[in-house]
């Protein structure tokens, strides 16, 4: 079986004040590692050309995570609670792709 290698790179983890929302956590967290978006970027544009109707943000952010914890060995250090705003971040930067991809209304700040 062959896999298409993705390009990874080692992850930063930001300093977070204890006062910060989820969203300025995850932009800070996206600001630091900036491959991280456009490698999921590119997973949902492969499932959608392969003729998917449906993506789970969710699914393509466990690919990433499995990847790097499988090529490098590290843990995948990135917060569950950044799914929901990759997805709204991703669809801002390709609003091609909402029929692909479902959001829910967000809970927390």
């Amino acid at each position: 079986m062959t896999t298409e290698q993705l390009e990874l790179l080692p992850l930063v983890t930001p300093d977070y004040a204890p006062e910060q929302t989820i969203q300025q956590r995850f932009e800070s967290w996206v600001a630091a590692n900036g491959w991280v978006i456009p490698t999921v970027e590119h997973l949902i544009a492969r499932l959608i050309d392969a003729g998917h109707t449906r993506v789970g943000l969710k699914q393509c952010w466990e690919v990433v995570r499995y990847e790097y914890g499988a090529t490098t060995g590290d843990r995948f250090k990135a917060n569950n609670d950044f799914t929901s705003r990759a997805a709204r971040l991703i669809l801002a930067r390709h609003p091609e792709w909402e029929p692909y991809i479902e959001t829910r209304e967000l809970r927390a700040a």
